[in-house]
């Protein structure tokens, strides 16, 4: 058995967040969702820390919620919690092999998916008298909910890219390295401008375009009235790498 659940590693800008459940496919206990509200509340609170990748020890990434833990203690305490609260720093997930019910639930949690082709995606909490309440029938394409949620049917990763719920194919074994560069580009940029776009991005869902216009107003004074908004000017200008403060 895994001594640690999850493995979390600091690595520069990032947090390296590693499912570590290979005994039971990953599947989420009550120890391994109380070491993932640790690690996201540790990235959302050290300035240090900038982006979050979270991916998996071993080839698959997470078979959804631990059937035996349910059926013995009940439901998990904090998950679906976790998996709505997110984290105001942007999380790239690499996914290979499956993300099953709640397993693909904590990867559209993420703001990024990196999956390798071939991969199964599947809502499978029907096939176990479950219902998917991890934002699972909020984050899935329309395109795809229905017959998702309804069949339980897994689809193949390059199928959710062609509707966007996937954002990068790679070949089997590149998503780890894949997401951990986009992480890394995504914490070279100015950390206020890259916490306000996640902000306004995920705010996009349900809601006019008359109330995100309005939504966004104090956000761009925000930005442009900040130290990174004139260091971003000037360093283009001295061709040099920003000096970014993150205000």
């Amino acid at each position: 058995m895994s001594e640690d659940a999850l493995l979390v590693e600091a690595s520069g800008p990032l947090l390296i967040m590693s499912l570590n459940r290979p005994e039971a496919r990953n599947a989420l206990n009550q120890a391994l969702t109380d070491q993932l509200v640790a690690a996201l509340a540790r990235l959302a609170g050290d300035p240090a820390l900038r982006a979050g990748v979270l991916r998996s020890t071993s080839g698959a990434f997470c078979s959804g919620m631990d059937l035996k833990a349910f059926a013995a203690s009940g439901p998990i305490t904090g998950l679906r919690e976790m998996l709505r609260a997110r984290t105001p720093k942007p999380v790239v997930a690499a996914v290979e092999t499956f993300a099953f019910g709640g397993g693909l639930e904590l990867a559209l949690m993420c703001d990024l998916i990196v999956a390798a082709r071939g991969t199964k995606l599947a809502l499978t909490e029907a096939k176990f008298g479950q219902l998917a309440v991890g934002g699972g029938l909020f984050r899935v394409p329309e395109a795809l909910v229905t017959e998702m949620a309804l069949t339980a049917l897994p689809v193949l990763a390059e199928r959710a890219a062609e509707h966007g719920m996937v954002h990068r194919l790679v070949e089997p074994g590149d998503a780890s390295a894949v997401a951990i560069e986009l992480a890394t580009t995504i914490a070279a940029n100015a950390p206020l401008s890259v916490a306000r776009a996640t902000q306004l991005i995920r705010a996009r869902a349900g809601r006019t375009e008359d109330e995100l216009w309005e939504l966004q107003a104090p956000i761009r004074d925000e930005i442009f009235s900040s130290r990174d908004s004139k260091e971003g000017a000037l360093a283009f200008t001295e061709k040099r790498t920003p000096n970014w403060t993150g205000s």
